[in-house]
């Protein structure tokens, strides 16, 4: 029997990569070893989610994955944000990964970007959610028993009371007109709570929204 490809998952704790997640546990082909996750290590935060280390480890424990932390500074350019990503990968290749799988929906640049920087190291991506209708695809998840919270809102997109917000049908209803319903062009950013890529639910309350660089991020808390 031929052994299956090593892969890693780029993990944001959002909706979309846990999504993948659970599609390719599910289709088995491929052994998902770890997740990568950058974290922006001024704040102990996943970078852009805004959302604690330690929910990110209880989310890794629930969806039984070894982590791997990027750690970067805070600012960061986009030269030590390549460097660390680029020796993370290495590693990993090293220990005998061959695949990344990402969440991506449809942003063509950014794939392109993902993909010619993998084959620098010898590796490729693998992106199971490309091109699915996102009202069709939150609906899913929905509908599967996912559960969220929007971490992270985009205020030139969206007001800032989204923040902390359920990721739901009623949510799905409320976004504005032009608004993709996975937030597919950074309308917003989700943190994943439950759903069948977890042995258990991560208990959260929503704390405070802090608004900062044109950003409302949702302080989710451990329970």
């Amino acid at each position: 029997m031929t052994p299956r490809p090593k892969a890693l998952i780029a993990w944001s704790s959002g909706k979309d990569s846990a999504w993948a997640l659970h599609e390719l546990r599910q289709s088995g082909d491929y052994d998902i070893v770890a997740a990568l996750t950058t974290v922006t290590d001024t704040f102990a935060r996943v970078s852009m989610h805004g959302v604690r280390e330690e929910l990110l480890r209880a989310q890794l424990d629930a969806a039984r994955l070894r982590s791997i932390v990027v750690r970067i500074p805070f600012p960061c350019s986009n030269e030590i944000y390549e460097r660390e990503m680029a020796a993370a990968l290495a590693q990993a290749k090293s220990d005998g990964v061959t695949h990344v799988i990402f969440g991506d929906l449809f942003l063509a640049d950014l794939r392109v970007y993902r993909e010619e920087k993998l084959a620098q190291i010898g590796m490729t991506g693998v992106f199971p959610l490309w091109q699915r209708p996102t009202g069709k695809l939150a609906r899913e998840m929905i509908d599967a028993g996912v559960e969220a919270h929007l971490a992270t809102v985009d205020l030139a997109k969206l007001s800032a009371s989204f923040a902390g917000m359920r990721f739901d049908n009623a949510l799905l209803s409320a976004l504005p007109p032009g608004t993709d319903p996975c937030g597919e062009n950074g309308e917003f950013h989700s943190f994943v709570k439950a759903g069948p890529m977890f042995v258990q639910p991560i208990r959260v309350a929503v704390g405070e929204t802090v608004t900062r660089d044109g950003f409302a991020y949702a302080d989710l808390l451990p329970v």
